[in-house]
């Protein structure tokens, strides 16, 4: 009986001495393992980017924005206004803060420098929706708001971009050619993972952003309006207040579509997480696809393999080799290629996983479940698809082999 090393010394050496060949045949096993790995750390990444975009917002954090295709189907252009932010803050219970939102991209000017960075005219309230703290100075105020005041807050960005090592408090800039006072600046929050830089902004009252900047010919109107709940279990209820509240405010009967939409950040990124999970899905789906096709090449080789050794298989025979020892040769082949693939499939995967990821803007996530998963799946395919042919090579009978040409 021929030991086990000498099996795997004889299997190993067949496959050296065919060597493109075994590479060709591994091909299939390599592209299914990376495109796996790929898949699984694309998704993952894109999943935690969700998480940290769900930790960075507040679970508890709701936004009332246009719905511009029923506004459009409707003939309708009536806008959120600050009379409708108002309102809802005034009737609407559960609320720990609302703050009306006007988005523009406004120029800077101080001195001889200059800035192009992002505008957000809102209230007092907009830093309590949106977890900010003040470094230096002060917030805005309800007085601000009323007199639509000349007065700025200040990213950490905007302050070294504009003002460099100097203190920005009580300095003019000037925003669109309008001078405005510098009241505070934000304590610095960072870039989010999508690569946003968000200190990179200035805050005015919104009365001043309408008044002075935007100058939009609808009285009030605004962009989003932003809720903060006291609670996550709050905001089912501000959500159908709120939006029962628009309806009546904007006179929509009973069957309207409405003009608004009303959605908790949670939902937004919920919807994004299933479609991500879905493209997962479907690229993984591919990849063990390509597994199995990577499978079924190794058969088709292995089975050529055993038709042009068949001589060898009859004189191993002759020589006392027993029908198990043949079987575990081929079978041994077969796992070698397919584990070989396996390990050149998880480099590959890692590469084409960063590769990806650039697309997507977020990072990949490599876990050890997903590479081993793969990993094992690609030796699997190696002993599934390899197990016919060693069959076959170990039923040939001494004789027929040996007369086999």
């Amino acid at each position: 009986m021929i030991s086990t090393l000498e099996i795997v010394r004889t299997a190993i050496r067949a496959l050296y001495r065919n060597k493109l060949r075994s590479m060709l045949t591994a091909l299939g096993i390599i592209i299914g393992v990376a495109a796996v790995i790929a898949a699984f750390a694309v998704g993952q990444g894109a999943n935690k980017s969700i998480d940290e975009q769900i930790a960075s917002f507040g679970s508890n954090f709701i936004i009332v924005f246009p719905d511009r295709s029923a506004m459009s189907s409707r003939g309708n252009t009536r806008h959120l206004t600050l009379a409708d932010a108002d309102a809802i803050e005034r009737e609407v219970s559960g609320i720990e803060a609302v703050a009306p939102v006007i988005e523009t991209t406004v120029t800077l000017i101080y001195g001889n420098a200059n800035w192009s960075t992002r505008l957000t005219g809102s209230s007092s309230a907009y830093a309590t929706v949106q977890d900010r703290t003040i470094a230096k100075g002060r917030n805005l105020n309800d007085s601000d708001v009323r007199q639509a005041a000349k007065v700025v807050m200040i990213g950490q960005t905007v302050a070294d971009k504009i003002f460099f090592n100097e203190d920005p408090l009580g300095k003019m800039i000037r925003i669109n050619r309008v001078p405005f006072t510098v009241a505070g600046v934000f304590d610095a929050k960072g870039q989010s993972n999508m690569g946003e830089d968000r200190d990179d902004f200035v805050l005015v009252p919104v009365t001043a952003a309408q008044s002075r900047l935007v100058r939009w010919n609808t009285p009030g109107r605004i962009h989003m309006i932003f809720i903060k709940g006291l609670s996550m279990n709050s905001l089912q209820f501000i959500q159908n207040e709120t939006e029962s509240l628009l309806r009546e405010r904007h006179r929509i009967k009973a069957g309207e579509t409405d003009d608004f939409a009303v959605r908790n950040i949670s939902q937004f990124l919920e919807a994004r997480r299933k479609t991500t999970a879905i493209m997962s899905m479907l690229l993984g789906s591919i990849a063990f696809i390509s597994l199995v096709v990577g499978g079924i090449g190794i058969m088709n080789i292995m089975l050529v393999s055993v038709s042009e050794r068949t001589r060898e298989i009859g004189i191993r025979m002759a020589v006392g080799a027993q029908a198990r020892d043949i079987r575990l040769q081929f079978l041994l082949e077969a796992t070698v290629l397919s584990m070989l693939g396996g390990l050149l499939g998880i480099i590959l995967g890692v590469f084409s996983g960063y590769m990806l990821a650039s697309f997507t803007e977020a990072p990949p996530v490599f876990t050890a479940a997903s590479i081993l998963l793969a990993f094992v799946f690609s030796a699997a395919v190696g002993i599934g698809f390899g197990y016919y042919p060693a069959h076959k090579a170990s039923c040939l009978h001494p004789i027929d082999a040996l007369k086999y040409e």
